[in-house]
Formats: C-alpha cells, sequence, structure tokens
C-alpha cells in the first residue's frame, strides 16, 4: 500500500471520455489499494481549471496540455502565479521533447503519455506525491541534456539582454508566484526596488505584465522550474 491518505484530485482535459477512463483507473487503484484517490473536480478548460484550484487546493492536478479554451503551458505559469501549492502531473499525448522540456519548465511535477498511461501513471503517483520529479524512462536522458544545453543557452541570452544578477532573482521569484512584497523579503530590498527591477525586466523582455514577462522568460529559456 502507497498510501492511507486520501488524495484530492482535479482532472483537466476536455475529452469526457479520457476523464471518465481515468476515473476508473482510479477505482482500481482504490480498490486494490495503491492510492485513495478523490477526484474533487473536473475541468475542460484553463479557467475552470484555476478556478477549482482556488476553490479547492487539491493535491494533484492532471492535465491536459491541449484544451479546446485555454492552453496547459499557460494554466501552468497561472498556477504559480496563483501560488498554487499541489503538484501538477502533465497527461499528453505529446511525445516531442520540447513539449516536455516546456512543461516542465513551466512547473509540471512529472509528465505521462496518454498512449502509455496504465504503464505510466501509478509510477507517476508515487513519485510526484514525493515532492520529486517524474519522467518516462525513455525521455529522461534527453531531457537532462536538453537541459544542460538550456542552461548554457541561458547565460547567452541574459548576456545578451543584460540582466543583472538582482534582475534574475526578482524574475525567479517572479515565476513562483511571489507578490511584490513577497519577492522584496526574500530579496532583502524595499516593494520600490522591486517594482524598479520589474520596470526594467519588462523592457529588456519587451513586455508589458507578470504573465507576458514569464511565458517570454520560458521561452527564451531563462528559467527553470
Amino acid at each position: 500500500m502507497i498510501t492511507t491518505e486520501k488524495l484530492s484530485v482535479v482532472l483537466v482535459d476536455d475529452e469526457q471520455r479520457f476523464r471518465q477512463g481515468l476515473l476508473t483507473l482510479f477505482n482500481f487503484y482504490n480498490a486494490n489499494g495503491s492510492f485513495f484517490l478523490e477526484v474533487v473536480g473536473e475541468a475542460s478548460s484553463q479557467e475552470q481549471a484555476l478556478k477549482l484550484a482556488a476553490q479547492l487546493s487539491p493535491a494533484l492536478i492532471m492535465l491536459d496540455l491541449e484544451l479546446a479554451q485555454g492552453d496547459g503551458i499557460t494554466t501552468l505559469i497561472r498556477l504559480k502565479e496563483m501560488s498554487y501549492t499541489g503538484k501538477v502531473l502533465v497527461l499528453s499525448g505529446h511525445q516531442e521533447d520540447d513539449w516536455i522540456f516546456k512543461a516542465m519548465q513551466a512547473g509540471a511535477a512529472g509528465y505521462v503519455f496518454k498512449s502509455r498511461l496504465a504503464a505510466q501513471l501509478c509510477d507517476a503517483i508515487t513519485t510526484v506525491i514525493k515532492s520529486e520529479i517524474y519522467l518516462p524512462a525513455e525521455v529522461a536522458s534527453g531531457f537532462f541534456r536538453r537541459f544542460q544545453a538550456d542552461s548554457e543557452s541561458c547565460l547567452q541570452t541574459r548576456r545578451r539582454l543584460h540582466l543583472t544578477e538582482r534582475e534574475q532573482e526578482v524574475l525567479h521569484w517572479l515565476t513562483q508566484g511571489a507578490s511584490n512584497e513577497e519577492i522584496a523579503k526574500h530579496l532583502y530590498v524595499t516593494v520600490a526596488t522591486v517594482k524598479a527591477h520589474l520596470t526594467s525586466i519588462f523592457e529588456k523582455l519587451e513586455v508589458t505584465s507578470r504573465t507576458q514577462a514569464i511565458v517570454t522568460a520560458i521561452k527564451l529559456g531563462l528559467i527553470q522550474a
């Protein structure tokens, strides 16, 4: 038996049949004692997912990356901004390295292929509820090679944009969903100083909002989850 505690789960997928299949799989897990999963909400769009996350604070969100309304990467970013403290496990039909890397950068705790759901999901849940990262074995090595390459690219991009070390720190806390007051406390500076750094960051990234800054930073490889 993995855990005797119930794990509250929100399912986010715009295909009702897929969500129903997950419920059947969860019933199997609950029956054999693998998990005690309680689905407390279902969503088919980004806005529904964010609303349920705010209202229910589930321990686990299972998220598809392609939604009819909204997309999974932006959903991950907005969950960070609202300081969601649970885990997000991506369930996706995409197996390309780029999709996996962007999802993990945006804050996913794990990534499961829909085509291999029965084989991967149990291990994935076991891993992420222990606050560890889950990736399918066949893509893990490629992911870390990409991570290393992007780290070098990140350094070059930071130099090109002339981001200071302090601006990079502010950007880091911004992607964690921290408010200006919280960033100030983390960095031992005033709120006015944080606002000045944000103004500079927005100008250098050519954006006008916090969400745009985070999305741009992820696209440029400036931050990792």
